[in-house]
């Protein structure tokens, strides 16, 4: 689905035709799929209205208005059949269902970036809250909207909270300005906590990995520490060096050269094709010998949000990679090898990294830099995919379809397809 205007455009994933076509109110700022894919909500923010389109019945319709309360968020329930929407202000958040009509209010929800979690069965879900400034949660029971448990967290300014995938512990993290994470049971206990130090800016990322072994925790001191889930205690700390001195380590750097055309080939007026080859430039990958020097920007030490410390990571749908981002190594991704704790290798980009995602399936990684190229890593190399077509599509970002089998590439303006054969066993 894509929106253009007050305009709601379904195609089909495998033929990009055409199956639905959808008017709003307004202009559209935010779709989002229902988890069974039957619906999709477009919710337009500066008129606070949420619309509903059914796939299945096209005629049908619905239409949620939050009138005065105004609306900063909107989201789907695991179900497919509930809407959450936070009101302006974060007052509260309203559960609207779509099947009894009926509405649920959760009051003083969090404005924080991450303050509302499900579990990944579906089951439970978690929001941050703020009264009496102090800082709580609640979990919610998600097939009837019930609090199951209300408890007060041991957090100066809580910044997000985050499911393991297996839906069995919570993790509660601090502002950067406090280095702590918590993390809880399902019925509140507080299992254990986490400080790797006390005064300099703390945690920048999190993720946890699909096994929920193993979280990791991005750092503003360029570091990321991983816990385990026996103990909850720190197992290793990757670093990123701005130097890379390993032999076991592979660094692939991207270069760029100038496509070179034989005298029999030339012709006047020249195709489109020969025009356009004549004047683009194409990208390899070359394996660079150790050491090597990465392309460090010293932060600004006196301007707020410094671009240091690890901002992106993701682990692979194996558990055996981790890909991270060190933002004052802007062009490179690092990709650790869970099984042995190492680095394995370093992706040196041309430009600065915008995007990175794994294969759902299979350990396989692509990133984007804002050019028009598309970058894929898997153990068994690396490749560089431009995207063909006429001007300069400038890959902003990315998103895997759940077989693998594709990828969505996205502009500021246009997006494409990009389909992926798979080799035949």
């Amino acid at each position: 689905a894509s929106c253009v205007q007050h305009r709601l455009v379904v195609r089909d994933a495998s033929t990009l035709q055409i199956l639905h076509l959808y008017s709003c109110t307004d202009q559209i700022q935010y779709i989002e799929w229902s988890s069974d894919s039957q619906f999709i909500l477009c919710a337009m923010y500066k008129r606070g209205i949420v619309q509903v389109w059914s796939l299945e019945q096209p005629d049908w319709h619905c239409k949620i208005d939050e009138g005065s309360a105004g609306l900063v968020a909107s989201c789907w329930s695991p179900d497919g059949r509930h809407i959450l929407n936070t009101t302006e202000f974060h007052l509260r958040i309203t559960v609207w269902s779509l099947c009894t009509k009926s509405v649920s209010y959760i009051k003083y929800p969090k404005a924080c970036q991450q303050g509302v979690a499900f579990t990944k069965d579906g089951r439970y879900m978690a929001v941050a809250e703020r009264r009496d400034c102090k800082d709580f949660i609640s979990i919610f029971v998600c097939r009837n909207w019930q609090l199951l448990r209300h408890f007060d967290t041991e957090t100066q300014d809580l910044f997000g909270i985050e499911w393991a995938p297996n839906g069995c512990v919570l993790a509660v993290w601090d502002t950067c300005l406090e280095y702590k994470v918590l993390l809880y049971s399902l019925d509140g206990r507080l299992l254990s906590s986490y400080r790797a130090y006390e005064w300099p800016l703390g945690i920048k990322s999190i993720a946890w990995s699909p096994s929920s072994q193993f979280l990791a925790i991005g750092s503003f001191d360029e570091k990321v520490r991983i816990l385990n889930h026996v103990t909850w205690k720190k197992i290793t700390e990757l670093e990123h060096p701005a130097v890379i001195t390993s032999k076991k380590t592979i660094v692939y750097k991207e270069v760029e050269k100038s496509p070179t055309l034989g005298t029999e080939r030339l012709s006047f007026p020249p195709t489109r094709a020969l025009a356009s080859s004549l004047f683009s430039t194409q990208s390899k990958y070359d394996i660079c010998q150790v050491p090597v020097s990465l392309h460090y920007i010293k932060p600004v030490a006196d301007k707020a949000n410094p671009k240091v410390g690890v901002g992106m990571l993701a682990f692979s749908a194996d558990n055996c990679f981790l890909a991270t981002k060190n933002d004052n190594i802007p062009n490179a991704v690092w990709i650790w090898d869970i099984r042995k704790l190492k680095l394995a290798v370093v992706l040196e980009q041309l430009y600065t990294i915008q995007c990175f995602q794994w294969d759902p399936c299979q350990p396989r990684l692509a990133v984007c830099t804002g050019s028009s190229r598309v970058y894929l890593w898997s153990p068994a190399g690396c490749v560089v995919v431009k995207v063909p077509g006429e001007g300069d599509f400038q890959i902003v970002s990315l998103s895997w379809h759940s077989s693998g089998d594709s990828m969505l590439l996205l502009s500021k303006d246009h997006f494409c397809v990009c389909y992926l054969e798979r080799e035949e066993v």
